[in-house]
């Protein structure tokens, strides 16, 4: 499983059958923002958002490393090798031109769709469909 809340994990086939497909488009945003920090390592990145989201999201390496080498490929990211805080070599990725406006782009993206489940879920009454 890519990138899931951590309180589901133990229900892995609802959440891979279910919500794969936005688990997907939201790594990638979720990768993008936590590099606009600065560059970082792969198990950095996916301690951040960790970090960040109170422990609610985690990203396993089998979903997080493909996600970056595909991003490095669009141009999105580029990376060096560098050492980690442990003295490890390590690849460090970092935002380039064209990753920063696909962050902008894919922010203004998730904020309109944040606020229309945001209307469905917040809803008091039943919608009116039909005029009377």
């Amino acid at each position: 499983m890519p990138c899931f809340p951590k309180n589901l994990k133990g229900d892995a086939e609802f959440m891979q059958k279910s919500s794969l497909d936005v688990v997907r488009g939201t790594l990638d945003v979720l990768i993008l923002k936590t590099l606009s920090w600065g560059a970082m390592h792969g198990y950095a990145i996916s301690q951040a958002i960790l970090r960040q989201t109170d422990e609610a999201l985690l990203v396993e390496e089998g979903a997080l490393y493909p996600a970056l080498y595909r991003m490095e490929g669009k141009g999105w990211l580029e990376a060096e090798w560098g050492v980690s805080e442990n003295n490890r070599r390590a690849k460090y990725y970092r935002l380039t031109f064209d990753g920063r406006r696909r962050l902008r782009e894919e922010m203004k993206t998730w904020t309109h769709y944040a606020e229309a489940v945001g209307k469905v879920l917040g809803a008091n009454s039943k919608p009116q469909w039909e005029k009377a």
